[in-house]
């Protein structure tokens, strides 16, 4: 969590706050003008402030990842109260006693991380967590949480919590999964249930789906949640003038004609020119993925289903697409080449790998 204020009203707060600063240097303590000058030189690392608590906490709120309220439960509800928006943009807010021996998590437990800000504070502390969302206490898969540390989206959120719903009642729940990192359970709670196709899920007797693919899902009748993994690296051949508005619906259609998600892109590939191309960089920016541009000396030995010799005699490599993909892939052996070169006029060629997560 990159911004963590800790907010003191009272002297014990603030010598608890001061413990958490102590433990975690990079966070910012926070307490009222009134006790300057208390704590001798321990007073450099307070943030002093003149205005009303929840002037500064409404500030506070708006611009840290998590805030940490050593006071009570009921002021810190009435306080941020006016500032809750929805969990995806909220910070994480907990909340710890006067005495520091509860740390409580109050909101954005899960996405916005009050879950872990609580028990690394109350590990800080020699304190006592308290968690209270249903899939943490239950020990069970948290929906909205799957794959979120490996940078998975969940495409479409309408059903999450209807199915996470479902996954704390114990009723039974489908996994599908053909692209991304398997590790992301150690194992599946027992109403759930992996299954080696589509088909199969689809035929099942489960309530609701998770399915985990970089390939375009049809709808289904059941309530589901589909998490695209970063597993598709994009190799792009082009010419100096190729505009941004060419690459991306190249790439969109490259990837909607192999059934692939543009969502599960990560990268980017091309074959690094003595002049940037403009259009390439804008394209990576409009598809919000990294741009990676790899030296011809990289992709000439690369073996590829297509090479060219006109390719080779205008880039110096037979193939530019194909092998910045595989290249970019990390290789032939933590990548495969879905998608060979294809063409679209003007002037550009798209492949696409996905990486192989074992």
């Amino acid at each position: 969590m990159e911004s963590v204020a800790i907010l003191a009203i009272t002297k014990s707060g603030i010598s608890t706050g001061l413990k958490l600063l102590g433990a975690s240097p990079e966070w910012r303590l926070y307490a009222p003008d009134k006790f300057r000058g208390k704590y001798d030189d321990r007073d450099n690392g307070v943030n002093w402030y003149a205005e009303s608590t929840s002037s500064k906490i409404a500030g506070l709120f708006a611009d840290s990842d998590g805030l940490v309220c050593i006071f009570s439960l009921g002021a810190t509800i009435r306080l941020i109260a006016p500032h809750l928006k929805d969990k995806k943009t909220d910070p994480a807010v907990i909340v710890i006693d006067e005495m520091a021996n509860f740390v409580i998590s109050v909101l954005s437990g899960h996405i916005g991380g009050a879950n872990r800000l609580a028990e690394s504070a109350a590990g800080i502390l020699g304190a006592q967590p308290v968690i209270t969302t249903a899939a943490d206490v239950k020990k069970t898969i948290a929906v909205d949480m799957v794959g979120l540390n490996f940078g998975w989206v969940i495409e479409d959120d309408r059903d999450v919590t209807a199915v996470s719903a479902m996954m704390v009642n114990e009723e039974k729940i489908g996994v599908y999964q053909d692209a991304g990192r398997h590790d992301w359970c150690a194992r599946l709670p027992a109403n759930v249930t992996s299954y080696e196709t589509l088909k199969e899920l689809e035929d099942s007797d489960a309530k609701a789906h998770l399915i985990i693919s970089d390939r375009i899902i049809r709808d289904c009748s059941k309530e589901r949640v589909v998490y695209r993994p970063p597993s598709l690296i994009v190799g792009v051949g082009l010419h100096q003038d190729t505009t941004a508005e060419t690459i991306t619906n190249g790439i969109r259609k490259a990837c909607q004609d192999a059934g692939l998600s543009p969502i599960s892109i990560a990268a980017i590939a091309s074959l690094k020119k003595p002049v940037d191309v403009p259009g390439l960089s804008e394209a990576a920016e409009e598809l919000n993925v990294p741009l990676s541009l790899l030296k011809r000396e990289e992709l000439a030995d690369v073996s590829v289903p297509n090479p060219s010799s006109v390719v080779q005699a205008f880039e110096g490599t037979p193939s530019v697409s194909e092998a910045a993909a595989i290249t970019a892939g990390g290789g032939t052996e933590s990548c495969r080449l879905i998608l060979e070169k294809q063409k679209f006029p003007p002037d550009l060629t798209v492949a696409i790998v996905r990486l192989v997560h074992r």
